[in-house]
């Protein structure tokens, strides 16, 4: 991690998102034309940024196209399946990029240290998952993984933030207070991850997210850089003047149930 970095400013922010913004929709198009298949996963500590980060990359581009998948707590039935079917259906078909806001390393994070897997069923899946990776990227797909890290301290300014601001307190849930309190746990079973699963096919990249502006453009900056896109050439559509009403009439409004307007 970089050392005292400094925080971009909004404006310069804005401006660098936006140049990001017209990059990520020539990418998206170029996906959907070469039928490419894009997996994109973002792990980190809890708190870290991967929904904002995730967001940023997403509000400009065509939800048919670039899917995100946060999949909730198993059901019972899924705790009794093969563990990857979970996320097998959520995977790209042509011309689709797919985000996974946390993937199937929950086994090797939270479930590990929380202890929602047998020993057993850990180990298992720390050998399998780079063959799992493996076989996706022999299938074609671009698997592209990172890792959000953040400093304890920030953590916990965060998390603080989260118990005392209304708009935020939803993300506060019991399992974060208990990752805080397993910090060190939390660390070994990430060290114990990068180990097994750090592999030259299948690498992750590891973002400074202590500073959240900064790491959404050093993310989308390098998502761009993986793909090797062209700009797709569209028919430009010309827009029409509006066309003539001929003789119609609009109905009186009156009778019509308005919101009223606060702000005028």
């Amino acid at each position: 991690m970089s050392k005292n970095p400094q925080k971009i400013k909004r404006k310069a922010y804005e401006r660098e998102l936006a140049k990001l913004e017209i990059e990520l929709v020539r990418l998206q198009e170029w996906i959907k034309q070469e039928g490419l298949r894009v997996v994109v996963v973002f792990e980190g500590r809890d708190s870290a940024g991967k929904g904002g980060t995730i967001k940023r990359i997403t509000r400009r581009l065509n939800p048919r196209i670039v899917r995100v998948v946060a999949t909730p707590t198993p059901t019972e039935r899924q705790q009794t399946e093969y563990f990857l079917q979970r996320y097998i259906p959520h995977l790209p078909a042509a011309g689709e990029m797919v985000l996974f806001d946390r993937s199937w390393y929950n086994r090797l994070g939270v479930e590990r240290v929380m202890g929602f897997c047998t020993d057993e069923q850990y180990e298992q899946f720390l050998e399998l998952c780079p063959r799992f990776e493996h076989s996706l990227i022999e299938d074609g797909i671009i698997l592209i993984k990172y890792w959000l890290h953040i400093d304890d301290e920030v953590q916990e300014e965060r998390f603080r933030k989260r118990a005392t601001d209304p708009r935020r307190q939803w993300k506060l849930s019991p399992m974060d207070v208990a990752s805080w309190n397993m910090w060190v746990d939390y660390s070994r079973a990430r060290d114990a991850m990068f180990a097994a699963t750090d592999t030259h096919k299948s690498p992750w990249f590891v973002v400074d997210a202590n500073i959240k502006r900064n790491a959404r453009l050093n993310v989308i900056r390098h998502l761009l850089s993986q793909i090797d896109y062209q700009s797709v050439e569209h028919d430009i559509v010309e827009f029409p003047d509006r066309p003539h009403i001929g003789d119609y009439v609009a109905p009186d409004k009156s009778d019509l149930r308005s919101i009223r307007d606060h702000y005028s």
